[in-house]
């Protein structure tokens, strides 16, 4: 389903006096209007000369964090579908206000509905999509050190953070403040990055390179479930020659950052049994088994201590990274050394850096949990141990294939495999029992390099970059359900992340570095006015 959208740009005024008196919604999109009145107001004004995209930036940074700080407040998570549906209707107000054909659309199966913008430029040759999401993760509001839907803007003094009023601060701000706010790195900054720099480059009587679709979804968070019926029944009207996917940090050096793949994903959570029900360990002892130490010895089988998976089947199908890629992660800036020091570790898994192992598949454990610790620990065999972990895949890996190549591995050693939690019958007729939750996952994704359209971006920000290098990633070590577009619509995907590495994206105080942002405009500018292929 789509629906045509009327800008609510209608007048500074009669947005500002709606937003005194109307509804919630109302109220948002008044604050959004209010925000984009400053930004559009310097175009219709004119200027002797037109200014350079870091000019504009330098002169509107207040409304930029204004319009950053309006859409986090918007709480657009799963739990809040009404703040959804606000943001998807402030966004294409927002795409509408600037010449877009703007519109909303919802997949047949239903789900968050996705803001949409096209806009075509005279003798353009490309079709280029600009994706990000504007959904963030669920909160747990007393993990905050503040309101994570009231950005507050901190800096560090003395090593210690420090709340600023940036409201009331001359620009230029520091590059150094972070603002606080769920989604505000992940993924609204994309957002607003892509906005700034069109209206940057219009007020330098610049035109797109390119023709462009936006296309902003709602429910990313959520695995996208309904993206792929979306794509599906869009696929005409979603052709085009790129796709630049705005979501995801830098390199940990601060270097702008090209991402080509990303990992996939696969997790599952496993129950062991054993006895009934707690035991009293100096009676039973060495003689009832021991669920934790049986999750601790299946952990022990399953990976080794430099991370190396050793579940037969799991690495048969690898893609390894080919020369080209084994050249550009030679050439990123080396990190290593100081996140040993600011990660307080002893070590890390191997000898190798950071980028070039996450280029390997992974089975990470995401927690373990068997009886009880310190104060509250008894001296008892506890009645189940649980652990939860998840793959990370990578290209020519398969959901499908990891999953039998688990459970193969589980019936040699031993193991009854169970879906539902077993009853007596089952209890008594097997040694051992493990119940595995598994996750949906997806498959992950390397774009070639070499191809033309990479080439362009490359080339593109590399002059947005200037004169600092550029960290050239084959493929991130996050996840990102890139094979859903892949599937859908066969065309080249390149990640366009903005974003600090140290965000806190998924946790409590999600933050955003200033300068981050400001770098974000350039590259998303070059990316709209540069791009030639």
């Amino acid at each position: 389903m789509e629906r045509e959208y009327r800008s609510v740009f209608l007048g500074c005024g009669d947005g500002a006096r709606e937003g005194r008196s109307g509804s919630t919604m109302t109220r948002y999109r008044a604050i959004i209007t209010a925000i984009g009145c400053l930004l559009i107001a310097p175009f219709a004004a004119g200027t002797a000369k037109p200014p350079s995209v870091a000019q504009w930036r330098a002169a509107h940074e207040a409304e930029l964090v204004g319009r950053l700080d309006s859409l986090v407040r918007i709480p657009s998570i799963a739990a809040d579908p009404k703040a959804v549906a606000t943001a998807a209707d402030a966004l294409t107000a927002e795409l509408a206000a600037r010449g877009f054909a703007a519109r909303m659309l919802v997949a047949s199966s239903g789900g968050a509905p996705v803001a949409l913008g096209s806009l075509d430029t005279p003798g353009a040759k490309r079709t280029v999509v600009f994706y990000a999401h504007y959904d963030g993760q669920p909160v747990d509001r007393a993990e905050w050190t503040s309101d994570p839907f009231v950005p507050v803007m901190r800096r560090m003094a003395n090593g210690q953070p420090q709340d600023v009023d940036w409201k009331t601060i001359a620009t230029p701000f520091d590059p150094e403040w972070r603002l606080h706010g769920r989604g505000v790195a992940d993924d609204k900054v994309s957002i607003v990055a892509f906005l700034a720099a069109f209206d940057a480059l219009k007020a330098a009587g610049r035109k797109p390179s390119v023709n462009i679709r936006v296309f902003w979804e709602g429910e990313e968070e959520e695995g996208s479930p309904h993206l792929a019926t979306l794509l599906g029944e869009q696929a005409d009207l979603l052709k085009a020659d790129l796709w630049l996917i705005g979501d995801g940090p830098v390199h940990q050096s601060r270097t702008p950052t090209l991402y080509f793949g990303v990992r996939g994903v696969l997790g599952f959570d496993a129950t062991i049994y054993g006895p009934i029900r707690p035991l009293h360990d100096g009676h039973y002892g060495n003689w009832a088994p021991n669920p934790a130490a049986l999750a601790a010895r299946l952990i022990a089988d399953m990976r080794d201590e430099d991370g190396t998976i050793l579940i037969p089947g799991v690495g048969d199908a690898v893609r390894v990274p080919t020369t080209t890629e084994l050249a550009a992660i030679q050439a990123l800036p080396r990190v290593e050394d100081g996140l040993i020091e600011q990660l307080e570790l002893g070590r890390s898994e191997t000898g190798e850096g950071l980028v070039l192992s996450v280029q390997r598949p992974a089975l990470n454990i995401r927690g373990i949990r068997a009886g009880a610790v310190g104060a509250d620990a008894a001296n008892a065999i506890p009645a189940e141990a649980r652990f939860s972990a998840d793959f990370r895949l990578v290209p020519d890996q398969t959901v499908d294939g990891i999953k039998a190549a688990v459970e193969s591995f589980l019936d040699r050693k031993g193991w009854k495999v169970v879906r539902e939690t077993p009853d007596r019958e089952t209890r008594l007729a097997y040694p051992r029992i493990i119940r595995l939750d598994w996750s949906p996952g997806y498959a992950a994704l390397r774009t070639d390099m070499g191809l033309p359209a990479a080439q362009a971006v490359i080339a593109a920000a590399k002059q947005a970059a200037g004169e600092r290098p550029l960290a050239l990633v084959p493929m991130m070590g996050g996840s990102v359900p890139l094979t859903i577009f892949d599937a859908a619509l066969k065309t080249p995907l390149v990640g366009l992340p903005i974003v600090n590495h140290d965000n806190n994206q998924h946790a409590a105080n999600e933050n955003l570095r200033l300068g981050n942002l400001w770098d974000g405009i350039d590259l998303y500018a070059a990316m709209i006015g540069g791009l030639d292929w």
